[in-house]
């Protein structure tokens, strides 16, 4: 029998009877938390004490981790926010260390390229196109990945310069050798270094027989010890490009999980959503969003927007995603030769002229500055695209720069907006970018989607006003207009408090850090975060995913956060571990009764998931189903047995009974409706 797996119809229907969000301010007063408000609270209409903290924590960080409620009691919230606005000053050195686990993150696109090939590179590699590297470990990457794409070609192309050839002509009739366990033993246990150099001389399909033989401890015991280097070659030599992927989806997750500069973090996220990319539109795709993040998302997320706006519309990534890159002027120097040539085409065949690709100008106005209410016609797009012509790649598939390309350009004045944009090639682009960057529109559009992201799903004109007021005085100075949310008394407001519903990468990251979990494998999440409809960098339109709570709420959605939550806390997610006896995520000093009643148990969880208190109704639910779950599993005296027999015999100890019990409340608690407010 499954001991985590509550009957959840019967289970939610309890828990989805909750009463509205507004009145979390008056439960919060039963709960056993800190919470320290003033007597007079109830009556304020803005939030007080250690609820002004926690709504702090909750609206401008992934949530609380153990600990921080008292850390910025210390230090002060006004200072904390400050801090939190210079994340420069913050110490970063435990994230940086986690980070060191991934390398891949650290490489610029083309070396990113060149050591783990994309298929489109490997292809050219084929057709003789581009050279395998010498080195032999490099060159086995290449080889192997070559074999598995002209199995997938069924033969595919033979007799490329420089390229590997099979021994057998129809690669499709290979059959692999058989794996000898002893000689998997001798892999095993050769040092890291030379078991590396083994893994590489082994070559297809003889290399993945030998990783479908492993068992699972094999496959722990292969990379044991290994730096982080060493463990990506490993993984390349089973499929570069998919190396470059996951890290790059688990360097999103450590960081929301483990960073300090958690306000930073968060508008990281607020602004890969607003200039959404999508992963898979292209191969060099992930390669680039590496890069994206990294180099343009992330230094100017609490900047200046014209900045910030200006580093996205020079990012490879950009520009491919909305195919600028490809858009030509139809009065330029590039169209005006394929004219001139176009009745030589060989064979007669039939190709299209190039000419202006409408995608990014539309969606610069629409979705990145000023809005699709900001006041632009058709016509603007067009003249939008024009400014933009030349603004392309320089050879994407080796991981290429911007380019600018003055023969694929529009010449001449365009106007855009009612403003007139002077030719001056590349400095088109950057003047129509100024342009929208300062508009009212754009300050009114961020400021709501700010406070949509922060306040409410809709949030008060006035706020909104005050927001914009800040953008257009500071020239867009998003510190600033952050500044100006916090200080205001809408958000503060007791209404506001617990009104929002956290997106699935909020409410995971929220879980994680709630339960102070340690995190060593981001599969899981990854796959969790995907479950939950909200794929990293995996919103295929360019409008990116809703900060709204109707997208997210549905039975549905809120059955597979309760299968989460009950595996995360029940450790059973490979690679990531929570110890809910550890007297460091725990309120040191209380319920320290050695056989504690149910109640006890559900108040010293509670402490630590939901400092703010969980209403009436969700305590009642949990420890209905808690009280149910004891009644199944408390053994008899008779029973008790040391816990190696015991799991011999299918009997259950005292403290394994104790721990599940522990994993389940602390389930159920992270599964409920008041946990996934925020």
């Amino acid at each position: 029998m499954d001991l985590f797996r509550p009957p959840l119809p019967s289970l939610l229907a309890v828990l989805l009877c909750l009463p509205a969000p507004a009145s979390r301010a008056q439960t919060s007063a039963e709960a056993s938390s800190t919470l320290a408000s003033a007597p007079s609270a109830s009556r304020s209409t803005q939030l007080q004490g250690d609820a002004r903290i926690l709504h702090a924590l909750n609206r401008f960080t992934f949530g609380p981790r153990p600990g921080d409620l008292e850390a910025v009691r210390a230090e002060g919230l006004d200072n904390w926010f400050n801090e939190q606005l210079h994340p420069q000053r913050l110490d970063e050195s435990a994230l940086d260390t986690r980070l060191a686990q991934l390398p891949a993150l650290q490489w610029s696109v083309p070396d990113l390229l060149y050591r783990y090939p994309s298929d489109a590179v490997l292809r050219m590699t084929i057709n003789g196109k581009a050279r395998i590297p010498a080195d032999p470990i490099e060159r086995a990457i290449y080889e192997n990945q070559i074999y598995r794409i002209r199995i997938r070609q069924q033969g595919g192309i033979q007799g490329a310069p420089g390229s590997p050839q099979p021994d057998a002509t129809d690669l499709n009739t290979q059959v692999a050798p058989a794996i000898d366990p002893q000689s998997i033993r001798t892999i095993l246990s050769l040092p890291p270094d030379q078991r590396v150099t083994r893994l590489a001389s082994i070559r297809e399909p003889a290399y993945d027989a030998l990783l479908k033989s492993l068992k699972p401890p094999q496959r722990a015991a292969l990379v044991a010890d290994m730096t982080p280097e060493q463990r990506e070659t490993v993984e390349a030599l089973a499929g570069p490009e998919q190396v470059v992927v996951q890290e790059l989806l688990a360097g999103r997750l450590l960081c929301d999980v483990y960073s300090n500069a958690q306000l930073l973090e968060v508008m990281t996220d607020f602004w890969l959503n607003h200039f959404n990319i999508y992963l898979h539109k292209n191969e060099p795709m992930p390669y680039y969003l590496v890069s994206y993040e990294r180099d343009a998302i992330r230094p100017h997320a609490l900047g200046h927007f014209e900045d910030l706006l200006e580093a996205v519309a020079h990012t490879p990534a950009m520009l491919m995603y909305l195919d600028n890159a490809e858009s030509v002027g139809p009065h330029s120097l590039a169209a005006e030769r394929f004219k001139d040539n176009a009745w030589r085409r060989p064979n007669g065949k039939h190709q299209d002229p190039p000419g202006i690709n409408e995608n990014y100008g539309r969606e610069l106005m629409e979705l990145h500055t000023v809005s699709v209410d900001g006041g632009y016609t058709q016509a603007d797009v067009i003249a939008a695209a024009k400014v933009l012509t030349g603004w392309t790649v320089d050879h994407p598939q080796f991981g290429g720069g911007f380019l600018f390309t003055p023969n694929r350009h529009e010449p001449g004045s365009k106007k855009v907006m009612g403003q007139k944009i002077k030719q001056s090639g590349e400095r088109e682009g950057e003047a129509l970018l100024h342009m929208l960057a300062t508009r009212p529109a754009t300050a009114q559009m961020l400021s709501r989607e700010l406070a949509v992201r922060f306040v409410s799903d809709n949030p008060p004109q006035s706020l909104v006003d005050r927001m914009a007021k800040t953008y257009l005085s500071t020239n867009g100075d998003i510190s600033a207009v952050m500044e100006t949310l916090f200080h205001s008394p809408e958000f503060w407001a007791n209404s506001n408090d617990g009104v929002k519903v956290k997106t699935p990468l909020e409410y995971i990251v929220s879980a994680v850090r709630a339960s102070n979990a340690d995190v060593t494998n981001y599969a899981p999440l990854v796959n969790q975060v995907r479950v939950m409809g909200m794929p990293l960098f995996g919103c295929v339109q360019p409008n990116g995913y809703a900060w709204t709570s109707d997208a997210w709420v549905n039975t549905g959605d809120l059955i597979d956060r309760m299968n989460f939550a009950l595996m995360l806390a029940s450790n059973q997610f490979p690679g990531i571990n929570v110890d809910w006896s550890n007297p460091t995520t725990t309120n040191p000093g209380a319920f320290a009764q050695a056989v504690p009643t149910p109640a006890q148990e559900e108040a010293r969880l509670e402490w630590l998931l939901l400092p703010q208190g969980a209403s009436a109704t969700t305590r009642a639910a949990v420890l209905q189903r808690f009280q149910a779950f004891q009644r199944q599993t408390t053994p008899d005296a008779a029973q008790v047995r040391p816990v190696a027999e015991a799991e011999s015999l299918q009997w259950v100890s005292p403290q394994i009974v104790r721990a599940r019990e522990d994993a389940l409340l602390a389930g159920l608690l992270m599964g409920s409706p008041d946990f996934q407010r925020r």
